[in-house]
């Protein structure tokens, strides 16, 4: 980081940089650039408005305070006396202010103590000597996964989808084969043709015509033939491959829906739309058009090869002089063509990104009217589409017209080598018509098997990215050998419980017992690990350490469905699907009668509403709930929880995105949900958990302190600096 001017002519000669934050908000809140610098012994700050540099020498009871509001973080410096200085950043700053108070809690007790520092922030990893960022315990260059290339190999993995089919695969070649042999025959027959009949004929002797009607049988047999096993061949190959693609796409989202929450987490939505869908469809159309037709010509080219042979073995000779050079070709062109279509793929997933993000969210768009900027992002996404493929396009379309150049000169030197052997007596012209009938198929179909080159690695391109999510194992498998609860109680232990999100260790030996019945609050700022610490309870987490039980029991040890049923959500954003009310309420529980859904409205404090939309309970809400407001949304939610009367219940902020009216309306419905469950509750709004049984603070992973609000603020301790931070906030805001 290149440091402002006035910043280093401030630091002193022995004073090394251990870590800082770039600020971006004044103290309006306005937009304005910041810095706060922490070295080995000192913590300094600079605002471009102001141009002066402030500096406190670490020393002991000096420290930093952290939280945020709405999106907005403070940092605040104090000491025993109160606040020194404060400095306010969006929320795209959190980590680096987490990472800045870590740091400077190790300089100060490291002058204060005259111990050295745990780790300095330039510690460099011994495989690639990159620096590991402070709070990570793993380099991230060398945990991060190195991408392959696809492989025509991949093509071969799509045999397990294709085993269930095998009878109809081995019926499909035998009439592949059999059609292949019927297309041989007519140029045969045009051999004695020429020679027995009409070259005689030219010559002074007359037609045989029983001989003529032969041979013109044979064709007209050999041609319908033909037809109809190229029919047969094609409808049971078409049915195979659509089956094919049936499974592997069900398959695939079966798969994805059993991943854990952390490969989401890494994964854009339109990315996978297009891997399931996109890509399916163009392996489908590789198992049912592409593969028919390479099958086909490998066949014809075999065996009008031995046909060459068996009537002239030089002339077949002449004719086969092309196939190396075309061979040759394919490879360099192969490798170019490998790299190129994934390439595409992930280009065009970028495509189908911009359709995923922009549609589901047309209404914010509208409202910061960027249609405008959002037509260009998509025109931006489109344009690179096109320029990849362009810069394929120009490889594939010097190949394509080559492999014809080549053909017909091959064509050429098959008309004068087979000119020059009549000449000499060697052959006939009826073999050399026979050969030239021979050779336009040959060649044609060696023309389109060298363009099966660009259809193969598209289809291995697509295959390696379906089977990057099948070959994906979920960070929370099955249980080998599940236990199962009867009967859930609702007491939640965590012992010594961790969890690392990649190489970042989240959740630090966490010991927590919550009992049956018991409502826990818990508080602390963002990146405390409030909502990891409920993903672990929920299991949509492992933790990497430790223990979650249920009822004394791991939940490890529990099949992930039959847990999850016993476990409610309700999320500050609720999402409701495409449908009806009374199937967004029985979500979890499909099976539900109207009375049962009815009642879990009333409880819900949402029958009333409901009733006064057009069709009731059957009235459509749109895409993600359109058409409700947000406590009619919230309130569906926690009739959808009651639904299933769970016996551990999560809120997530339930109440924190509505006006007052609708949070007392909300509130009522939760004061029905929560009782006799066990429940655990999130909230930013310290005020809204007055509630519960006992409040859980955490901070950096770990949890701090335990007790009732009473308890907590008398000891003064992170929940009392946490409030009195929050009523600070909430007193400036009412001023500004």
């Amino acid at each position: 980081m290149a440091l402002p001017a006035p910043v280093s002519a401030a630091l002193r000669v022995d004073e090394s940089v251990a870590a800082w934050l770039e600020t971006d908000l004044d103290q309006r809140l306005n937009f304005a650039a910041g810095l706060v610098l922490l070295t080995d012994c000192r913590l300094l700050a600079w605002s471009a408005a102001g141009e002066r540099v402030e500096s406190w020498e670490l020393a002991a009871g000096l420290r930093l305070d952290q939280h945020d509001h709405a999106g907005v973080g403070t940092l605040e410096l104090l000491d025993g006396a109160g606040r020194l200085a404060c400095w306010r950043y969006t929320g795209g700053r959190n980590l680096a202010a987490l990472r800045l108070m870590g740091e400077f809690d190790r300089q100060r007790d490291s002058r204060v103590n005259g111990q050295a520092v745990e780790r300095p922030l330039d510690e460099l990893c011994p495989f690639c000597k990159t620096p590991i960022p402070p709070g990570e315990e793993e380099c991230p260059a060398c945990a991060r996964e190195a991408a392959t290339p696809p492989s025509t190999w991949t093509l071969f993995r799509l045999w397990r989808f294709a085993w269930p089919y095998r009878g109809r695969l081995l019926l499909a070649f035998v009439l592949t084969l059999a059609s292949t042999a019927a297309t041989l025959v007519p140029p045969y027959l045009t051999m004695p043709l020429m020679d027995d009949v009409l070259i005689p004929f030219q010559n002074g002797k007359p037609i045989d015509w029983p001989l003529v009607g032969f041979y013109l049988g044979g064709l007209l047999g050999a041609a319908l033939l033909a037809w109809a096993l190229g029919w047969l061949r094609t409808w049971t190959l078409a049915r195979v491959s659509e089956r094919m693609g049936r499974d592997l796409r069900t398959q695939t989202y079966e798969h994805l829906l059993g991943l854990s929450l952390e490969y989401f987490g890494g994964k854009r939505t339109g990315d996978l739309i297009a891997r399931i869908g996109n890509e399916t469809d163009r392996i489908n159309i590789f198992l049912s058009l592409d593969l028919l037709n390479f099958a086909t010509d490998v066949l014809m080219i075999a065996m009008t090869a031995v046909i060459l042979f068996s009537i002239n073995p030089w002339l077949a000779l002449v004719t086969l002089l092309p196939l190396p050079v075309i061979a040759w070709l394919i490879h360099v062109v192969r490798e170019k063509l490998r790299t190129g279509f994934e390439k595409i793929d992930r280009v065009w997933a970028e495509v189908t990104n911009v359709l995923a993000d922009t549609i589901p969210g047309i209404r914010v768009v509208k409202a910061f009217a960027q249609e405008k900027r959002e037509g260009e992002r998509f025109r931006a996404a489109n344009e690179h589409s096109l320029a990849m493929n362009d810069r394929l396009n120009k490889t594939w379309s010097l190949f394509g017209p080559t492999v014809t150049l080549l053909t017909e000169i091959g064509l050429l030197v098959v008309w004068v080598f087979g000119i020059w052997q009549i000449a000499r007596g060697d052959s006939t012209v009826g073999v050399l018509t026979a050969f030239l009938a021979y050779i336009g198929r040959f060649y044609t179909r060696l023309d389109s098997m060298s363009r099966i080159v660009s259809a193969t690695q598209r289809a291995a391109s697509s295959t390696k990215r379906i089977f990057e999510i099948l070959d994906h194992v979920s960070s929370v498998p099955e249980p080998v050998r599940p236990e199962h609860l009867d009967k859930v109680s609702g007491r939640i232990e965590l012992k010594n419980a961790a969890f690392r999100y990649g190489t970042r260790a989240v959740i630090k030996d966490v010991d927590l017992c919550i009992a049956p019945g018991e409502m826990i609050g818990l508080v602390g700022h963002s990146g405390s690990g409030k909502s990891t610490l409920v993903n672990l309870i929920c299991r949509f987490y492992d933790v990497s350490g430790g223990q979650v039980l249920i009822d004394g029991v791991d939940v490890r040890a529990l099949p992930v469905a039959e847990f999850h049923r016993h476990i409610g959500l309700v999320l500050q954003e609720p999402f409701l699907f495409f449908g009806s009310i009374a199937d967004n309420i029985a979500y979890g529980k499909p099976e539900a009668t109207r009375q049962e859904i009815v009642a879990a409205a009333r409880a819900a404090h949402a029958h009333e509403f409901i009733l006064r939309l057009p069709h009731g309970y059957d009235s459509l809400v749109g895409e993600r709930g359109q058409g409700l407001s947000g406590g009619e949304r919230q309130r569906v939610s926690i009739a959808r929880a009651l639904l299933i009367d769970p016996r551990i219940l999560i809120l997530d902020e339930a109440t924190s995105a509505v006006d007052t009216e609708t949070e007392k309306e909300i509130q009522k419905a939760l004061d029905n949900l929560v009782k006799g469950r066990t429940t655990i509750a999130i909230a930013h709004r310290l005020s809204t958990l007055r509630k519960a049984d006992r409040l859980v603070v955490m901070d950096r992973g770990r949890i701090v302190e335990t007790g009732n609000h009473e308890t907590l603020m008398a000891a003064e301790g992170h929940y009392y600096r946490l409030y009195q931070a929050q009523q600070r906030h909430m007193a400036e805001a009412e001023i500004h």
